[in-house]
């Protein structure tokens, strides 16, 4: 028996309090109910599973096979706060006999009811341990309330999502206590959309206040409504799978529906604060029927991907194994891991051992690279390989080093939040998408990265242009930490750029803030890769420069004293610059002129945005940062001479500014 210490089997009271908690409840319920060599359950029904308004929802826990130890009728009827209240007191009332009775060696509650709050309460006073089900989410309403206080009476945590995790780590519950199991119901969920419907939605076309209203309005008699106290959950779960819409502000609508991809207008505020899908449109202040038929015109028959953000189908095994690692003989009382008080360097080897990551991409115009990076922003691990030339090769080879990266990970033992990636070209980094890029990059248009990576390694996933992620790279790790305004130029094969603006990074209407490689210098300048002529990046880019050398090159006029090209290898920038540090005038000439052209882009930057710091990164901010001062001092205003121009200390800018896009979100609740 995979038990720590307990020599007897674990004696576990399942308390249900609505439908809603039931569909969470049950797959776990089945789940132990079919290892009797391990379990004894109690179930135990209150709330409004026993109140007929609500459909006296108690019956399917019957029908699913389920022996109910105790009824407990809990609910004081009224539609107010203090109806509320009473509930909650009448339940604590009622409940230590049950307990007193069952003397079970753990109890299971669900969520954020009120109810759950009073089960709690009483296990909790009378030395049972707890086990609180999607404990740390976040709702925005009373609930949340209700939630944290459950899970500071809890002793053990299973949460759906790593946000939920990371909450509850914040809120200083031991993480050896914690399980991220993904939600139960998600089990039945995902395998369930296949299934025959048709007899389903023929039998079926709320609360009692919609129903309330609906009668009001005489709209239960319109063929195409229909009011019912309660649908059986596999039955729900078909309506909503083939749905044109969902309409409400019920958590179903934000967490279960997006298992089936079917589009979802949350009204109100109520679930303001959950994770959601790109299925979810929220209409806060639904007070017009001009928003909601809107949000209807917009949502109304599209089909989204499945989200998994809340499970992937496999949470009633990890919590049936969580529950045998219960040790019994361990001491109730718990243990809270508050954080030090002053600054204190850990050298536990538990602390070690369980540093947070992020894998972080890197898809230049040359290589693409994946790295492992820790919260400190050091690069554990790095892979390399060449860009390939095509769409497909290139989404494979990502799938396929993210993948090693993420094993590698394991064994490093890193734990990873996510990935991070940085691209050239137009993103939009809401969606995960790469809108279009030059011709750096072949094959790079309408790319959504977000979901291929994110259905592989189950991980979330952030996009981002490469020039943004050098600049939030600086903000996290470099010399941009701690300033309000600055801007980044990242030199590479191509020129980016990323504009940090009252702490935050700018992107602009469409996306294209910053696009800095794209500045004209030169009304009459070289061919740019954008399309257009006179660009910053057809003068001063890797490529401008490799285009240059060539030249040089083919008339015998790169190579100097000291210097010498092997047949097999392709003259590059390397090769200009090497021949400006020995000397040739030639060389030295266009690097000055790629400095100029970079320079006239930095004072246009410095005219219009008046940044307090100017950052220049990637492999060729070195050569140019003099040349870049010097025109600043003889071309900027005055006003703005005193800007200063550095270049940047990280040695891999957009490996650690796409990393540091997974580590400041998924962390934001702990720094």
């Amino acid at each position: 028996m995979e038990k720590n210490g307990n020599n007897r089997k674990l004696r576990v009271c399942v308390a249900t309090c609505n439908r809603a908690d039931y569909s969470k409840l049950a797959p776990i319920m089945f789940g132990i109910k079919m290892e009797p060599e391990f379990f004894e359950l109690d179930v135990v029904v209150l709330g409004s599973h026993l109140i007929d308004d609500y459909g006296n929802t108690y019956r399917m826990i019957e029908q699913d096979d389920f022996d109910i130890n105790t009824r407990l009728h809990t609910i004081v009827r009224g539609e107010d706060e203090a109806a509320m209240v009473e509930s909650v007191g009448l339940a604590l009332v009622k409940l230590p006999d049950v307990l007193n009775r069952l003397k079970p060696d753990i109890m299971i509650v669900h969520g954020d009811r009120f109810d759950a709050l009073a089960l709690a309460t009483s296990a909790a006073l009378m030395n049972i341990r707890i086990l609180h089900i999607e404990g740390g989410e976040v709702s925005g309403t009373i609930d949340d309330s209700i939630r944290h206080a459950i899970t500071k009476l809890a002793h053990y945590h299973v949460c759906c999502t790593r946000s939920a995790e990371q909450h509850l780590i914040s809120m200083c519950e031991d993480h050896d206590r914690i399980l991220l199991a993904g939600c139960p119901s998600y089990d039945k969920l995902l395998s369930a959309k296949n299934k025959d419907y048709m007899s389903v939605i023929r039998m079926w076309l709320g609360s009692k206040e919609m129903v309330r209203v609906m009668r009001k309005k005489g709209i239960e008699h319109h063929p195409n409504f229909r009011a019912v106290k309660h649908v059986p959950f596999d039955q729900f779960i078909q309506l909503v799978a083939h749905a044109g819409c969902m309409i409400g502000n019920s958590s179903c609508g934000v967490r279960e529906v997006g298992a089936f991809g079917t589009p979802v207008i949350n009204l109100g505020t109520r679930q303001i604060g959950r994770e959601t899908g790109e299925n979810v449109l929220h209409v806060r202040d639904a007070d017009t029927q001009d928003k909601i038929l809107q949000a209807l015109h917009l949502q109304f028959g599209k089909q989204y991907p499945c989200s998994k953000i809340y499970g992937d189908g496999n949470a009633v095994p990890r919590i049936l194994k969580f529950l045998k690692s219960i040790d019994l003989q361990e001491p109730l009382q718990k243990k809270f891991c508050f954080p030090p008080v002053k600054e204190n360097i850990s050298q536990d080897i538990d602390h070690i051992l369980e540093t947070l990551s992020a894998l972080a991409v890197d898809l230049g115009g040359t290589n693409l690279r994946v790295a492992i990076v820790s919260m400190k922003g050091e690069i554990v691990k790095k892979y390399t390989q060449f860009n390939p030339k095509t769409y497909e090769e290139r989404i494979n080879l990502i799938l396929q080093m993210c993948v090693e990266a993420a094993a590698e990970a394991v064994k490093l033992n890193c734990r990873i939040l996510g990935v991070g990636i940085s691209t050239g070209g137009r993103v939009n980094p809401r969606e995960g998408i790469v809108l279009h890029s030059t011709k750096l990059i072949q094959e790079w248009n309408s790319v959504d990265l977000r979901t291929p990576l994110s259905d592989t390694l189950h991980l979330p996933v952030w996009v981002d242009n490469d020039g943004n992620c050098a600049a939030l790279a600086e903000r996290k790790f470099g010399q941009g930490k701690g300033l309000e305004n600055f801007v980044t130029l990242i030199t590479g094969t191509g020129i980016g750029g990323g504009i940090i603006h009252q702490h935050e990074l700018i992107h602009g209407s469409s996306f294209c803030a910053a696009e800095l490689g794209h500045l004209v210098v030169s009304l009459d300048g070289p061919d740019c890769s954008c399309g257009s002529h006179g660009c910053i990046e057809a003068y001063a880019s890797g490529m401008a420069l490799q285009r240059e050398a060539k030249k040089l090159h083919d008339e015998d006029l790169l190579l100097v004293e000291g210097m010498s090209v092997p047949k097999d290898e392709a003259v590059g920038a390397v090769h200009l610059i090497q021949a400006a540090k020995l000397g040739n005038a030639k060389a030295q000439s266009i690097l000055r002129t790629a400095g100029t052209a970079l320079g006239l882009g930095v004072v246009n930057v410095l005219h219009t945005i008046n940044p307090s710091l100017v950052i220049l990164s990637g492999v060729l901010a070195s050569h140019y940062v003099h040349t870049v001062k010097d025109v600043i001092r003889q071309q900027a205003l005055s006003s703005v001479q005193d800007v200063d121009v550095v270049v940047s200390d990280l040695a891999d800018p957009a490996l650690l500014g796409a990393a540091s896009m997974v580590l400041d979100y998924t962390t934001r609740r702990i720094c």
